[in-house]
C-alpha cells in the first residue's frame, strides 16, 4: 500500500501514471541535455525509453537486442555507450546485484538511490531513503575515508510475486 508521501513511494512496485512518468523522465533528460550542451541522440533517447517501459532492470544485451530490432544499433558498443551516458548523467542507474540498468525514477533530483529488487520478477523500485544526514553520519564513522560511491540494494519479494507464491 502506498505511503501518504508519493515522493517516497517505490514506483517500481506501486501503481502510478506510467504515461506521465515516462514523459517526465524524458522531459527532464531533454532539458538537462539542452542546459548542459549534451547530445540526446535517438539511440540514447530510445535506450532510456526502453528502460522506462517496465520499471525493471535490464541487461545491456537486452537493451541492445531491442535497439537492433528497431535499427538503432547493431553492435554492443552502441548500447553500452548509450547506457553509460544515461548513468553518467543521472537518467539511469546500474543495479550491481543484477548487472543491469534501470531508469531513474527521481530524474533531476540530487539523491543517492536505494534499490529494492524482487528476486522473482527482477522489478526494481528506487527509493531516495538516503538523506544527506545519513551520508554525513556514514562519512563521520569512516575515519577519513572518502566515499566515492554508495550502493544500497535490498533483495526480496514484491507483493505481486508474493501473491503468486500463495496462489
Amino acid at each position: 500500500m502506498p505511503t501518504q508521501d508519493p515522493a517516497k513511494d517505490p514506483v517500481g512496485f506501486s501503481r502510478h501514471d506510467h504515461h506521465a512518468c515516462v514523459a517526465e523522465a524524458l522531459g527532464v533528460a531533454e532539458a538537462n541535455c539542452d542546459r548542459n550542451g549534451l547530445r540526446f541522440t535517438p539511440v540514447r533517447r530510445r535506450a532510456l525509453e526502453i528502460l522506462l517501459e517496465q520499471h525493471r532492470a535490464m541487461g545491456a544485451y537486452e537493451v541492445l537486442e531491442r535497439l537492433q530490432e528497431e535499427g538503432l544499433g547493431a553492435q554492443p558498443p552502441a548500447a553500452y555507450r548509450a547506457l553509460d551516458f544515461l548513468v553518467g548523467n543521472g537518467f539511469a542507474h546500474r543495479v550491481e546485484r543484477l548487472n543491469a540498468f534501470v531508469a531513474c525514477t527521481h530524474p533531476g533530483a540530487a539523491h543517492v538511490p536505494a534499490f529494492l529488487v524482487c528476486r522473482h520478477c527482477n522489478r526494481v523500485a528506487e527509493s531516495t531513503a538516503l538523506t544527506d544526514a545519513v551520508l554525513q553520519q556514514l562519512a563521520g564513522v569512516s575515519a577519513g575515508f572518502r566515499i566515492d560511491k554508495v550502493v544500497i540494494e535490498a533483495e526480496g519479494c514484491c507483493a505481486t510475486c508474493q501473491e503468486t507464491e500463495t496462489a
